[in-house]
Order: structure tokens, then C-alpha cells, then sequence
């Protein structure tokens, strides 16, 4: 047997995972790789000491996890690939590809697999992620757990009752990294143009992001206050705050969820094409 844990695709995402697997001391014989480019497939290889191979069909008969970990537009011909390579007893499937449905990658993969959908984000890449989980019917409590331990090896994990929100996780979550950075780049772009330097504007906003982080998830208070109590009345937070709001930032952020969300949807709807 190729490996017990099967990644389908390995990129950033994918190596991500194994490599928060290994440093947590899941065996690198436990776990193989499928990934069409020869660089990255020679790499995995390389630095992992793991069993890959060009080809998924080649490495899933007896393994008990499936990890699919490619791109939406892709997912329907990599799982029809897959389809008749299985042995027996049908493996755990977790597809960290967003938007596809369950039913669609059990319908494209042939069988009534136990699926987990998850939507993970790139803070996985330095283990400091959060995915959302949800599973369908048939995954059992074992595979359950299995599915949390594989993706705690990358950060935070949490489960949500109904497929349908992790369009939502998406929007908030898996595309969330991005409002941040854009933020700190327009922080960075205006604490230069106030006459800092462009190493001490990014110093102080990126430290001032991790610091604001850290204190949020640390202190168990609620952002709403956590402002509050930074805002003194007449100061200068305060006149920042107010050009913000009358900027409509939360109505912008609304519609910019909103439209993340609308696009998850458009690629589940995409892939059924």
C-alpha cells in the first residue's frame, strides 16, 4: 500500500498539511502524494520522504483517507479519475476544494463515499489556520476525528451543522487573509505618504496587526469592545473611526462577503456544468 493517507494535488495547500502531519509525527510512510508536476511531485518527495506519484489512481487502493486538495475547475476529471481505484472498503474523503459539493465529488468519485468538506485558509501555511468542517451522513465518529486531526495539524478547527455555510466560511474565512493584507498594504501606503519610511510603516503595521490579533484571541473580549476601549473621545482614533464609518466600511464589508459568498456558489454551479 502506497500510504494509508492519500493528498490528491500538492500544492501549497496540500503541502501545508503534510508537512504540519509530519511535525506533528504522522510516519511520512503513513502518508503519499499525487501531483502531475514533476517539480513539485520531485520536492515532496525530496523533503518529506513520501511515496508520490503523476498519477492518483496509482496510490488510493487501500488507503483509509483521501485528501483532495485541487483546483474547482478541476475536480470533476480528477475524481473520475479516481473512480474504480478504490479497494473494497471506501476511503474517508475530505476536499479542502471550495464550493464543490458533496454529493457531486461522491457522484463523480462513484460511490457512496463518507465526505468531510473544508474550507482552510493560508495562515495554514505557517500552521496558524482555521478551518470549517462539515460532514455528510455516512462519515463516522473514527472518521471524524480523523478529519479534525489531519487539519489541526495546520492551525484552529470548527464544524458547522450545514453544508451550505461554508460558502459563508469562504467569504469570511478562506478569503478572509486577503481584506487583512489589503488593509496593511493601504495602512503601509499611508504611513508613507505622512513621511515615514517604507520599513518603518510596514514594521509598525505588521506588528500592530499581529499584536491586535493576539490581544483579541487572547483577552476573550469582543472586538466591539476591544475598540472601544482603544477610542478615547475627542482623540485620534476617534477622527480616524469616524472617516472610516462615514467611508460606510461596514456596509462595504458586508457587500464585499456577499459577493465572495455569491462566488463560491458560482463555482459549485460551475463544476456541475
Amino acid at each position: 500500500m502506497a500510504g494509508e493517507w492519500v493528498f490528491i494535488g500538492g500544492g501549497n495547500m496540500g503541502r501545508a498539511l503534510l508537512g504540519g502531519l509530519i511535525a506533528d509525527g504522522t510516519p511520512p510512510q503513513r502518508l503519499a502524494a499525487a501531483e502531475p508536476d514533476a517539480g513539485r511531485r520531485e520536492s515532496l518527495a525530496r523533503e518529506f520522504g513520501m511515496t508520490t506519484s503523476a498519477q492518483g489512481a496509482d496510490l488510493v487502493a487501500g488507503a483509509s483517507v483521501v485528501l483532495l486538495a485541487v483546483k474547482p475547475q478541476v475536480l470533476r476529471s480528477v475524481a473520475q479519475d479516481l473512480a474504480g481505484h478504490f479497494g473494497p472498503t471506501l476511503p474517508l474523503i475530505i476536499s479542502i476544494v471550495a464550493g464543490v459539493t458533496e454529493a457531486d465529488i461522491a457522484a463523480w468519485l462513484g460511490g457512496d463515499f463518507p465526505v468531510v468538506r473544508c474550507m482552510p485558509n493560508t495562515p495554514a501555511l505557517v500552521r496558524q489556520g482555521i478551518s470549517a468542517l462539515h460532514a455528510n451522513p455516512r462519515v463516522s465518529d473514527t472518521q471524524r476525528e480523523q478529519a479534525e486531526h489531519i487539519l489541526r495539524a495546520v492551525g484552529a478547527v470548527l464544524w458547522v451543522d450545514d453544508e451550505a455555510l461554508l460558502d459563508a466560511v469562504t467569504a469570511v474565512s478562506g478569503s478572509g487573509p486577503a481584506y487583512f493584507f489589503a488593509v496593511m498594504e493601504a495602512m503601509e501606503k499611508a504611513g508613507v505618504a505622512l513621511g515615514l519610511s517604507a520599513r518603518v510603516a510596514r514594521e509598525l503595521t505588521l506588528q500592530t496587526a499581529l499584536g491586535s490579533a493576539v490581544l483579541a484571541t487572547q483577552s476573550g473580549t469582543d472586538p466591539t469592545t476591544l475598540r472601544v476601549q482603544v477610542t478615547s473621545p475627542g482623540g485620534t482614533t476617534q477622527a480616524a473611526l469616524e472617516v472610516l464609518q462615514q467611508g460606510g466600511l461596514g456596509e462595504l464589508f458586508e457587500r464585499a462577503l456577499t459577493a465572495a459568498r455569491d462566488r463560491a456558489v458560482g463555482l459549485a454551479q460551475q463544476a456541475q456544468a
